[in-house]
C-alpha cells in the first residue's frame, strides 16, 4: 500500500504529487510551476504573484452565491532536514513515504506535511466539484519556514473574501487564534588559525540521534540541543587539557532543534586517554539527563588521523564555547493565559565555521514581542561580553487572539456536530503566517486549524491518518455552513 491508497483519494494523492516535487524554503521554483499549471490545467482561475505565491480562485456553487467568502491558506516549501546517514538531495529527490501504525513519516528525511496537507486540502477543494460552498480563494505562499517571505510581500487588494482559514495547525481538534513572533539573531566571532602543535593526536566528536523537532511546537519537551552538547564535551577539553578545535558544525536550520553536531579537535598524545575518560563521563550523563526525551541519543569521540596543520585560535574559541554554555536556550516563560502553552522561547540552532568567522545563530519566540526583545538583549549581552558582533534580522509580530470573532463559533459549531466533541481553543508558540497577513487585510476573520502532525522540523515528522479524513470532512461541512452576507 501506498499512501495514494488511503483515504481520501483526493487528498493523499494531491499530497502524493506534493511529495514528488523538490520545495525547500529558498528553493520553490518547481512546486510553484508545478501547483500553477495544475491550477490552470483545471480550469481554475490562477495567478502566480512578483514572490511566487500562487493565488486560485473558484466561484460559489449554486444557491451558495451570497455567502461569505472564504479564503484557504497554507505554505508550499517544506524544511528540509535528514539524519546523517540518509543519502537524500533535496534540490532533486523525491520525499520517500511509509505508512506505520496509522501514521505517515518518511525514510530518513521530513516529510512536508507541515504544510504539505493543509495545501492538499485546498487543492481537494477546488478539485472536487460535488462540494457545496460560497465564492473560494486559495493562497498557497513561498518560503514561509524561513522568513515568511511570500506573507511579508503579498499585496494588498488582492482578496474579496473575509473568512480566513490557514491550514497550518497541527493537532486536530484544535482552533488556533494566535502565535508567537520570532525573531532571528546572529552572533558572529572573529577567528584566526594557528598551527597545530607538535605530538598531536585528532579526535572526532559526533553527536546524533537526538530527536531535535520544531523549535516553536517541541521546545517545551525539553529535548536535547545538540550544540548544547557539543560545547558541554569542548568545555572542558579545550580549558583541561589543552585541546584545539580544527572545526566544528552543529544544526542546519533556525527554526529546527539541532538534533546532530560535530568537531574536529586535536590535543597531546599524553592527554589521550585522559580526554576519553572525561568525553565518557559527560556523554553518560547526558545519556541519562535525556533518557526519556532522546532515548536513541549517540555520541562518538574517535580518533582519527591528524591530517589537520592549523586548528582555530583557541583565546577566541575559549570565548565561542563559554558563550554558547552560557547563552539562553529553550523555554524562558510558559505563559499565563494558556495553560501549557510556552510564552517566550529561543533555540540555539546552528554553528558554523567559515572563512575565518565562527556564525552561531538562533531563533528567538515569543507571544509578547517587549518579551522578545529583552531575550534579544540578553543573548547580545553573552555573546558581546564574549567578543562577537550580535544581529538581529527577520522579526515579526505574534497574532493577537480574538476570541470575540464571529467566525469563531460557526468553525466550532460545525466540529461538534461532526465529532460529537468540544473543539480546544488554545494559540501556538509556533509561527504562523496569520499575523503578517492580517495586518494586510484587516477585515479578515482568521482561524487555523488541522489535522495531528508530530515531530515537524525533524526527520521523525509524521502525519496520522485518521486525522487527515477528519480533517477533510470538517473542511466540507464548514464550507457549506459560512453564513450568508
Amino acid at each position: 500500500m501506498t499512501i495514494k491508497d488511503l483515504d481520501p483519494k483526493i487528498v493523499w494523492n494531491n499530497f502524493y504529487q506534493l511529495t514528488r516535487i523538490p520545495r525547500p524554503s529558498k528553493h520553490e521554483e518547481k512546486v510553484v510551476e508545478f501547483l500553477y499549471n495544475w491550477g490552470k490545467e483545471r480550469g481554475i482561475e490562477t495567478i502566480k504573484d512578483k514572490v511566487g505565491n500562487i493565488i486560485m480562485r473558484i466561484p460559489a456553487t449554486p444557491g451558495y452565491e451570497n455567502r461569505r467568502g472564504v479564503i484557504l491558506q497554507g505554505h508550499m516549501d517544506m524544511v528540509p532536514q535528514k539524519t546523517a546517514d540518509t543519502d537524500h538531495d533535496f534540490l532533486k529527490d523525491p520525499i520517500r513515504t511509509k505508512i506505520i501504525d496509522g501514521w505517515v513519516g518518511a525514510e530518513g528525511t521530513t516529510l512536508g506535511a507541515d504544510n504539505g496537507i493543509g495545501v492538499a486540502l485546498s487543492m481537494s477543494v477546488l478539485e472536487d466539484k460535488t462540494l457545496r460552498h460560497g465564492p473560494v480563494e486559495v493562497l498557497v505562499t513561498v518560503d514561509e519556514e524561513t522568513g515568511m517571505t511570500g506573507a511579508e510581500n503579498l499585496e494588498p487588494g488582492i482578496f474579496n473574501g473575509d473568512i480566513f482559514l490557514n491550514l497550518d495547525s497541527e493537532e486536530e481538534g484544535e482552533l488556533c487564534i494566535g502565535c508567537a513572533g520570532g525573531l532571528d539573531g546572529t552572533a558572529d566571532f572573529k577567528i584566526g588559525k594557528v598551527e597545530v602543535p607538535q605530538g598531536s593526536v585528532a579526535y572526532q566528536i559526533v553527536i546524533k540521534g537526538l530527536h531535535g523537532g520544531h523549535s516553536g511546537m517541541d521546545i517545551a519537551l525539553y529535548r536535547g540541543n545538540a550544540n548544547k552538547i557539543l560545547a558541554r564535551v569542548l568545555d572542558p577539553l579545550t580549558e583541561k587539557l589543552g585541546a584545539k578545535v580544527v572545526d566544528l558544525r552543529g544544526g542546519s536550520l533556525r527554526n529546527a532543534i539541532p538534533f546532530e553536531s560535530e568537531a574536529l579537535v586535536v590535543l597531546p598524545q599524553e592527554k589521550a586517554a585522559e580526554a576519553e575518560a572525561i568525553v565518557e563521563k559527560i556523554f553518560a550523563d547526558v545519556k541519562f539527563e535525556y533518557q526519556y526525551t532522546d532515548p536513541d541519543f549517540e555520541h562518538h569521540f574517535d580518533k582519527v588521523e591528524c591530517t589537520a596543520k592549523e586548528c582555530l585560535d583557541p583565546v577566541v574559541m575559549h570565548n565561542v564555547i563559554k558563550a554558547i554554555l552560557g547563552c539562553p536556550n529553550g523555554v524562558y516563560r510558559m505563559s499565563d493565559s494558556f495553560e501549557g502553552l510556552p510564552e517566550t522561547s529561543t533555540n540555539l540552532a546552528i554553528i558554523r565555521c567559515e572563512e575565518g568567522h565562527i556564525y552561531v545563530k538562533s531563533l528567538m519566540r515569543s507571544s509578547i514581542d517587549a518579551a522578545k526583545a529583552f531575550l534579544a538583549d540578553q543573548m547580545r549581552a553573552v555573546f558581546e561580553l564574549a567578543g562577537a558582533e550580535f544581529t538581529t534580522a527577520g522579526g515579526y509580530n505574534g497574532w493577537t487572539p480574538k476570541p470575540e470573532t464571529p467566525v469563531y463559533e460557526v468553525v466550532r459549531q460545525v466540529w461538534k456536530d461532526l465529532t460529537g466533541k468540544e473543539m480546544k481553543v488554545g494559540a501556538t508558540h509556533g509561527g504562523l503566517e496569520c499575523a503578517l497577513l492580517g495586518a494586510k487585510y484587516p477585515n479578515w476573520e482568521m482561524v487555523s486549524v488541522g489535522p495531528t502532525i508530530v515531530h515537524p522540523h525533524s526527520p521523525d515528522e509524521r502525519v496520522k491518518i485518521d486525522t487527515v479524513a477528519t480533517a477533510w470532512e470538517f473542511l466540507k461541512k464548514l464550507l457549506e455552513a459560512v453564513p450568508e452576507k
